[in-house]
């Protein structure tokens, strides 16, 4: 039998993490990533300590190569296509899918339609309803938004995590019968972590599934805390002095950002209930005797406050999936080790020179505009500006000698060279050159677009892992489908339509499911090619109206479904009864409906 997991041991692997994150590189991993997110976002004078008296000039370099990058692994929008191992899936049956699922869209029931298939049939057509599904669970939990911050994190921090649970308090829409009594509550939600609050069990381990364990480090309020202890232990005498204990806490030091690093949040000025605890949630993979089965527990600990001693907010649970429910990307890997690199760690000391030798080459055009003046104070006694027309009274020597201004250095072209110098360099060494970040001239179009692919090339590698990274998360999600959505329908929209399959999940729990991104082109691009191969199958007459237009990109035609339906009206109203020929005729629109 395994033993309980004290709290205090949890605490005491979260301490270990700590050290072995600091141990990371000249300034730890935590100090690191708060410099790289500062020079990123353009807080590049932080900590100088060089004063008001001069201007401070920036020149984002760190932006410009993170933005270009971000939007090139990302920009391409991602399908999933999930498919059963083992299980055939030939022409034949991917023919007899589309079959169902257009008796389906036509609003079949679902039963008629379920009748009489195959197990082959059966979970073909699962597999493919699953895969819309992932659609329309993308659009719900804005799975977009958490792509975007999760490769912000990456490409900051050089590792970004997302966490998909499940929320019980999600309403679905759905009920358990048929009379609407019994509404069905949960499904899955999804949090962007920063890699400074995960903590790996092994960290020389980069296979995310393969850990003996993984923390995660939250900061919640006292009241939510308190709520979480009643309801898991029990409204008990026990349980409420334990949930009494439970206060506001000081240890900040090792969370991402630098909101936790600042006076307000040290000062913990908070009201008690509002006042914050670290949270920490252990994953481990807990084995059976003979060691070939294995379940997915947790356990959620704290601190009964500063140096307080360790409670357990929730006990030991068990998941009920099969997968760690992580999904890991890392930008620049690190040879046997759990957490990636950031490419701004390096970028930094270029930047640093860039925003030196410009502040010095504006303060010496400045002192060269307004040199500074001397004024003899033994002949000059009244105030001197630098008010244009200002009369000055000289007493007692010549105006010569009374006010001079001192010659600064002259100003060599070359600072100016090596200046513009180091940003080119520094963005072509970092594969931004001024063609993939446009600022050429479009003379020559397919120049530019080779020019462009080319400096791409070299984003390949993290375009795969971000692509991997999106599979891995797809198999979370299905994951969670087969083992915790019991018997529920899935909401498919598919043809221009919405309809739902009866899903029963635990005939697909013992499935190997498979998820395979299929990516298509970037946003601009696809739209734009798009609409060009339309108007060349249209002006070969290979297409007709009603196909190009309902073929042409979301937005590209204001109110582009009235359009098509004003169309089809026009061709009914103008379309004859029959068509003479020999041997009879049929009625064209009995033909359209054919």
């Amino acid at each position: 039998m395994p033993t309980k997991l004290e709290p205090g041991q949890v605490f005491r692997e979260y301490h270990q993490g700590i050290r072995f994150k600091n141990s990371l590189g000249k300034k730890g991993l935590y100090e690191q990533n708060r410099i790289n997110e500062r020079f990123y976002a353009g807080d590049q004078w932080y900590g100088a300590r060089c004063g008001d008296d001069r201007p401070l000039v920036r020149h984002n370099v760190i932006k410009r190569i993170g933005d270009y990058k971000l939007a090139t692994v990302g920009a391409a929008p991602v399908t999933v296509n999930y498919s059963a191992d083992g299980v055939p899936n030939t022409l034949e049956l991917q023919k007899h899918t589309a079959d169902r699922k257009e008796q389906l869209l036509a609003g079949k029931p679902a039963a008629a339609v379920l009748e009489g298939l195959s197990q082959e049939e059966e979970i073909s057509l699962v597999m493919n309803a699953m895969s819309e599904y992932f659609q329309v669970t993308a659009e719900r939990v804005k799975l977009d938004d958490i792509r975007e911050t999760a490769l912000r994190n990456a490409y900051c921090s050089g590792t970004g995590v997302v966490y998909t649970y499940w929320d019980e308090r999600i309403s679905t829409g759905l009920y358990a019968d048929f009379s609407r009594k019994t509404p069905i509550r949960g499904d899955i939600a999804c949090q962007v972590l920063d890699i400074e609050n995960v903590y790996f069990g092994d960290p020389f381990n980069d296979d995310i599934q393969s850990q003996p364990y993984i923390l995660i480090a939250q900061r919640m309020t006292v009241d939510d805390v308190r709520r979480r202890i009643l309801r898991y232990h029990g409204n008990t005498p026990v349980a409420k002095k334990m949930a009494e204990a439970v206060t506001g806490d000081q240890d900040m030091a090792y969370m991402a950002g630098d909101a936790y690093q600042s006076g307000f949040a040290q000062t913990g000025d908070a009201e008690e209930g509002q006042a914050k605890v670290t949270v920490l949630t252990r994953f481990w993979k807990e084995w059976d005797e003979t060691g070939t089965t294995y379940t997915v527990r947790a356990v959620q600990v704290c601190t009964a406050g500063n140096g307080g001693e360790a409670l357990t907010v929730r006990p030991e649970w068990e998941l009920g999936v099969r997968l760690y429910p992580l999904a890991k990307f890392t930008w620049e890997r690190r040879r046997n080790c759990a957490y990636g690199e950031s490419e701004i760690t390096y970028l930094i000391p270029n930047q640093i020179a860039i925003n030196r030798m410009l502040t010095a080459g504006v303060w010496a055009v400045m002192v060269m505009g307004m040199p500074i003046m001397v004024v003899n104070g033994d002949i000059v006694t009244q105030p001197v500006t630098n008010d244009p027309g200002q009369v000055i009274q000289v007493f007692g020597g010549t105006a010569e000698g009374a006010i001079r201004y001192v010659t600064p250095p002259s100003f060599s072209p070359q600072f100016d060279n090596m200046t513009a110098s180091l940003i080119a360099n520094t963005l072509s060494q970092a594969g931004a050159n001024n063609a993939a970040l446009g600022d050429v001239r479009p003379d020559n179009t397919s120049a530019i677009i080779a020019l462009r692919e080319a400096a791409a090339m070299p984003l390949q590698t993290v375009q795969n892992r971000y692509y991997s990274f999106c599979e891995d998360l797809a198999r979370i999600w299905a994951d969670f489908w087969v083992n915790l959505y019991g018997h529920r329908s899935l909401k498919v929209e598919s043809g221009g339509g919405v309809w739902y399959l009866p899903f029963e999940a635990e005939k697909y729990r013992n499935l190997m499911i498979s998820a395979r991104v299929d990516v298509g082109a970037s946003g601009l691009w696809s739209e734009a090619q798009s609409v060009q191969t339309l108007d060349n199958l249209f002006d070969r007459q290979i297409i007709d109206v009603m196909q190009y237009l309902t073929r042409l990109p979301k937005g590209t035609v204001p109110n582009l479904g009235g359009l098509i339906r004003e169309l089809e009206k026009g061709q009914e109203s103008h379309m004859p009864e029959s068509v003479p020929e020999k041997g009879g005729g049929i009625s064209l629109k009995t033909a359209a409906c054919i």
